[in-house]
């Protein structure tokens, strides 16, 4: 009779075993993980990052942001000495 593939400690001779089954079975899941991830960036919007539009200086971000009234007075004045 056959052994039907299994080796002589009674397991089969799956993903997990032979040259380099491990190794291969790692990689598999972190491609698949990987492609996950990029799928789900981009469905969801790519990055979080914003972006700035070329020219303006940090000073001139500041005073837009407090003419929209997004900072007060006190922030505004803390904030424009440390960028001076």
């Amino acid at each position: 009779m056959g052994n039907w593939g299994w080796n002589h400690m009674g397991s089969g001779g799956g993903w997990g075993m032979g040259f380099g089954g491990g190794l291969f079975m790692i990689l598999f899941w972190v491609v698949i993980i990987a492609a996950v991830v990029v799928l789900a960036r981009w469905l969801f919007g790519g990055s979080s990052r914003i972006d700035l539009p070329r020219g303006k200086s940090a000073l001139d971000i500041l005073k837009e942001r407090y003419a929209r009234g997004e900072i007060g007075k006190e922030e505004f004045e803390s904030k424009k000495r440390d960028l001076e």
